[in-house]
């Protein structure tokens, strides 16, 4: 390791291999963390040194003792507050203020930002014990939406059509949250997106948008096609409240990814998260635009010069898709269809035939990349794909 400057990365996940590929192309010595020592990204690392990244006083404990010169957030929430923790305690570059890295990662705190400054975003209201939730449920309209406040990936999320179903509801999201916190919010029609941008002194220098597709689990994205059918007034909306957020709050330069409906051809903001989104998106975003997306996510949170970023339209119709099984048991095989197997352009796969299946709603066995010939071919195989591309059970 002579000479070469560290960073700590707060996880090691599949999903942070071309953060940590591009850190070391950077000329980085890169140590992952994370709680669990077989995550696929130990293997690309430099060093692993296992503590909970969503602890920050651990994080803060694994940066000192290895004398870190800079941190980068893992795909997750928590990572991100932690690394906006560590560089503060450390003065690290590149990350906001932990308490601005609070406010927009923890759903009952950006809402009543969004909600302040006119930003397109649901009514909601934020609740730290059931009872207090249950006695103002009859200001709210049903059907309602109730969620931690400090999950992502639909844990812990509810849909409730009415009052009698409030309770245990709350009783679930309250379980989940860590921070013991949750919203209720309203219910918004729509089709759902995602709307990835990069920011720099304040301005989208760059954006990506993609329409976001669902299996069982009717709040996890399974995956994501390109180019979105958003229309482009909705997302020059999206690039104007990005940066009237940036503004508000003095976003530092990086990834700036926002979930969002489109209701009425207008987009309401649902999540905002200042790292790099999960499942290998930022492969798609590089596949579909040309745009090395984790290298400048790295450099950003390093305090690296990013002015050479620019706009890059996408060129082609491509899709990220989940590999996920509708059923419990145990796998024998992925079965992948002719219809699709030609139209494979990259792929990260980790299933063993003997693989239990425990739970359909989050077991994944794989992330395969597709590059279609049109927009109706890429829009229909993607909605078909968990069929094209299936799990056989023994």
């Amino acid at each position: 390791m002579p000479n070469k400057k560290k960073i700590l990365i707060a996880g090691g996940g599949y999903a942070d291999i071309p953060l940590i590929i591009s850190a070391q192309k950077l000329g980085f010595y890169v140590i992952t963390s994370g709680n669990n020592p077989d995550d696929l990204g130990h293997k690309e690392s430099d060093e692993t040194c296992l503590a909970d990244f969503s602890d920050p006083e651990a994080m803060l404990n694994i940066a000192k003792n290895l004398e870190i010169d800079a941190i980068c957030s893992c795909a997750n929430d928590f990572s991100a507050i932690s690394s906006a923790y560590v560089a503060e305690q450390l003065n690290l570059p590149g990350h906001d203020s932990y308490e601005t890295t609070k406010l927009l990662h923890h759903k009952d705190s950006y809402r009543d930002f969004a909600l302040a400054n006119d930003i397109p975003t649901p009514y909601a209201k934020g609740f730290s014990d059931v009872a207090t939730a249950l006695s103002v449920i009859d200001e709210f309209k049903f059907p309602i939406m109730i969620k931690p406040v400090d999950l992502t990936g639909g844990k812990g999320i509810t849909k409730i059509d009415d009052k009698a179903q409030v309770e245990s509801a709350l009783e679930n999201a309250f379980d989940r949250s860590k921070t013991k916190r949750i919203v209720i919010e309203e219910f918004v029609t729509g089709s759902r997106h995602g709307f990835s941008a990069f920011i720099r002194d304040g301005k989208v220098v760059f954006h990506f948008t993609d329409n976001e597709h669902y299996f069982l689990n009717q709040y996890m994205v399974s995956a994501a096609s390109t180019p979105s059918t958003v229309p482009r007034e909705a997302i020059d909306e999206l690039i104007k409240q990005s940066e009237k957020i940036c503004s508000l709050l003095s976003l530092k330069t990086g990834i700036f990814h926002v979930q969002f409906i489109l209701h009425n051809n207008r987009p309401v903001i649902i999540e905002i998260c200042r790292r790099p989104p999960g499942d290998l998106y930022i492969t798609l975003v590089e596949h579909a635009t040309g745009v090395d997306y984790a290298s400048w996510i790295v450099s950003a949170a390093v305090g690296l010069n990013c002015s050479e970023l620019s706009q890059k339209e996408v060129d082609g119709f491509y899709t990220r898709h989940c590999i996920m099984s509708k059923e419990t048991g145990v796998l024998d095989k992925i079965v992948i269809d002719d219809a699709v197997e030609e139209k494979i352009i990259d792929q990260l796969l980790w299933w063993k035939s003997g693989d239990k299946i425990d739970d359909v709603m989050t077991n994944k066995f794989g992330i395969v990349f597709l590059k279609f010939d049109s927009m109706d071919e890429m829009l229909n195989k993607t909605e078909q794909m968990q069929t094209l591309i299936h799990a056989k059970l023994q």
